[in-house]
């Protein structure tokens, strides 16, 4: 059985149900059939994003965004600060970084991209790049155990093939990365410290990490929030970050995506102490800020992937894979998405499930900001609505099986690593399959409207 963690102890809705359940723990909610993806789909989205023969692959161009200042502090982010409170203090403590010339000779990402496959065009369409509390590596791993196991007892009825179902090691790929980042820090009695919301509701997938990286490397880890960090830690004069009295070789953000992390000053000085230490930062500032959706969309207007890549076949490649993504600068677009806001998701830059704007919200949403007449249209952009194959599947939630009409979407879990200017990682790190009601605008699991799946390759 897996656990997901709930301290909460209140009823989260959607696919969680708390009755009958121990108090503080829920079952983490799975499907029990695989995802049917071509062999083909998915070493095309692996490829793209780690460095295959001469390319520079997503995690690359990713590294390369976070050293370009005009990038992250130029007129777009510019303009989302105005509207965008959150942002708007990222890019304060970014500013900050910059001021005091904060070198940064340990880079760390560990990255997800995510993709639906549209069933109109049969290209796989990347859905977000997630750059801070990637999730469920863990769980994912497991997840695609038991279905492999379950189709070894079982495949045959079935007319299927456990070894159909890739082996996917996400979780401890992750704990490898986060190992010779560690090792690259170069301090044997330093932490990982695993940076917490106050009230985590995924705490096992978390767990799971620290056990494999204490049982299989021998490295201790720290689980604090971001006012236990402001409380318990300070900064040395070398730039070692000490926390409870423990130097801290590298920060790993499981939380601080989102501004309910931050409901006071005290875990914004967390954040800034952190940023001005010498600990490796998972994410860096830099990298959580490339991560914001404007950022995405900038990096898919024309002549932007040409600043990265020579060849124009790889160009092509990558292009193929993104969804269109708009500015609400752009009033044709915007006109189009009010004729047909079906077509559009409306999205803020903010990481999490639940905050998007889909159907005729959008439409609403446009009108009132067009009449408004106010910047605000800067805090979003518009995206092209994915419409991936719709099929039957069994979710178990709660225990309880239930027969229902299902999408899916494909994480490619990725790592990017060095030290000066040698490259250490970049390479995928396995995947995370998610599968949803067809009903069901959002995502995400730990948000709450997905579950947990695999892949079955065929041709």
């Amino acid at each position: 059985m897996l656990i997901v963690g709930d301290t909460l102890n209140s009823h989260h809705g959607r696919y969680v149900h708390k009755s009958n359940m121990t108090r503080g723990m829920l079952r983490s909610c799975l499907s029990t059939l695989n995802t049917l993806i071509t062999h083909a789909w998915h070493a095309r989205v692996g490829n793209l994003l780690s460095r295959v023969g001469p390319t520079r692959g997503i995690l690359e161009i990713l590294e390369l965004l976070t050293r370009e200042k005009a990038s992250l502090g130029g007129h777009a982010s510019s303009k989302t600060k105005k509207v965008d409170a959150f942002t708007s203090r990222l890019l304060d403590i970014h500013s900050k970084m910059l001021q005091i010339d904060k070198k940064e000779e340990i880079r760390l990402g560990l990255h997800r991209s995510d993709y639906m496959l549209d069933e109109k065009t049969k290209l796989l369409l990347q859905v977000e790049l997630n750059t801070i509390s990637c999730s469920f590596a863990e769980f994912s791993h497991l997840v695609s155990q038991l279905h492999s196991d379950l189709l070894g007892q079982y495949g045959e009825v079935l007319g299927l093939d456990s070894r159909m179902i890739p082996e996917n090691h996400a979780g401890n790929q992750y704990a490898e990365v986060l190992v010779k980042a560690w090792t690259e820090y170069n301090n044997p009695s330093a932490v990982i410290m695993i940076v917490v919301q106050a009230e985590e509701r995924n705490m096992y997938d978390q767990h799971c990490l620290s056990v494999n990286l204490r049982k299989r490397h021998y490295i201790k880890t720290l689980r604090k929030t971001l006012a236990e960090i402001d409380r318990e830690g300070e900064l040395q004069s070398d730039g070692t970050l000490l926390v409870d009295g423990q130097a801290v070789a590298v920060v790993y953000y499981r939380a601080g995506y989102t501004p309910t992390d931050y409901p006071s000053e005290l875990e914004w000085k967390a954040r800034l102490l952190m940023e001005q230490s010498s600990a490796v930062k998972c994410p860096s500032i830099s990298y959580h800020l490339v991560g914001t959706k404007k950022i995405q969309q900038e990096l898919a207007q024309p002549n932007v992937l040409e600043r990265f890549l020579d060849n124009k076949e790889d160009i092509a490649k990558i292009r193929k894979c993104f969804a269109g993504l708009w500015s609400l600068d752009d009033k044709d677009i915007v006109k189009k998405a009010i004729e047909a806001p079906d077509l559009f998701v409306m999205k803020p830059q903010r990481e999490g499930g639940g905050n998007n704007i889909y159907g005729d919200d959008v439409r609403k949403t446009l009108v009132r900001l067009q009449k408004e007449g106010n910047v605000e249209d800067a805090a979003y952009i518009l995206m092209q609505r994915i419409f991936p194959s719709v099929y039957p599947t069994i979710f178990v939630r709660d225990g309880i099986c239930h027969k229902d009409h299902a999408i899916s979407e494909l994480g490619i879990f990725g790592a990017y690593l060095r030290n000066k200017d040698k490259v250490i990682v970049n390479d995928q790190c396995g995947y995370l399959m998610t599968t949803k009601v067809s009903s069901s605008n959002e995502g995400g699991v730990a948000a709450g409207f997905a579950v947990l799946d695999s892949i079955y390759l065929t041709n």
